[in-house]
């Protein structure tokens, strides 16, 4: 995929990752370049602008959100596919799962008057057992200046861990002041919370996070991505969309992988096949072997047991 970006080499990719899984959190302050955030701002401007102010005191009253960025500009897709970030989640997540997913890209314009959101946990979405896997990595892009005073993301550092998941908030947050450019990631686990904008102009920014494949996303990539869109994206993005596979066979598409479905001339009839974890392979492999011999013990004559 061409790109733009900062590229990621091994040395990077692990010094963020360690700092991210001991903090639950880490600010890339070079991560884009301004220039390109500022077109992509540009981009954006009418979406923002047409988007209503959201319902629910969770989401913010004062606060405007959307999502499907991919359909409203070709930039993001550096965002979403940045090589250093894609390399750190793979880190994170990668030990828990086959590949990783996009999971939400998202608009969010923090309005005048904002009281401060409720700190949360973004894992809380899915109801599987906390503290012995990550389910999502969040990053967020600064569109303008993230102040202590517009409202920047509040961040509970080392509120990640497990002996800290059911305690009470405790001490003052870590507030994300950030330029555009930045990139704040943290962890599904970490609690946090966009802060109170006490300005007069909004705080835009966007965020983009990624899930465990095996999970159902926060948002619906198929129906924000459908082929006939899909099928213009770069394989690598399209994948990360959903259009693949998690094995055992999971996203399957009449028992093949579903990016078939974005060719020019997809089969009419295709043959399910089998797309197993190495463990899976393995004692399938064995099992057929076992099979194998039993059937030449019985000779073609004799009934098995």
């Amino acid at each position: 995929m061409k790109t733009d970006m900062p590229g990621s080499d091994n040395k990077a990719t692990q010094l963020w990752t360690e700092q991210l899984v001991r903090d639950g959190f880490c600010i890339i302050r070079d991560a884009a370049s301004a220039s390109l955030v500022g077109k992509l701002n540009a981009e954006l401007d009418d979406r923002f602008a047409r988007t209503p102010f959201c319902q629910g005191d969770f989401y913010g009253r004062q606060t405007k959100r959307f999502g499907s960025l991919l359909n409203y500009s070709k930039i993001i897709t550096d965002l979403v596919c940045h090589p250093l970030i894609l390399g750190i989640t793979a880190g994170v997540l990668g030990p828990a799962c086959d590949r990783f997913n996009l999971n939400l890209t998202q608009g969010i314009e923090v309005h005048p008057g904002a009281p401060a959101q409720f700190p949360h946990r973004d894992q809380d979405m899915w109801q599987g057992t906390k503290g012995e896997t990550q389910y999502v990595l969040n990053v967020i892009w600064p569109l303008n200046p993230f102040t202590a005073e517009n409202g920047a993301t509040r961040i509970w550092p080392h509120c990640h861990r497990v002996d800290a998941l059911h305690r009470a908030t405790q001490g003052e947050p870590f507030v994300a002041e950030m330029e555009p450019g930045a990139a704040l990631l943290f962890l599904g686990s970490t609690l946090h919370g966009a802060g109170a904008n006490k300005t007069t102009s909004p705080r835009r920014g966007l965020i983009i996070s990624y899930c465990l494949g095996w999970l159902k996303p926060f948002e619906n990539q198929w129906l924000c991505y459908p082929p006939h869109i899909a099928s213009h994206f770069d394989p690598e993005l399209a994948a990360l969309v959903g259009y693949s596979l998690h094995k055992p066979n999971l996203g399957n598409y009449e028992g093949q992988c579903p990016s078939i479905v974005l060719g020019d001339n997809p089969p009419a009839y295709p043959a399910a096949t089998d797309a197993l974890r190495p463990d899976q392979e393995s004692a399938l492999a064995e099992y057929m072997e076992a099979m194998a011999d039993l059937e030449v013990r019985a000779g073609p004559d004799e009934p098995r047991s």
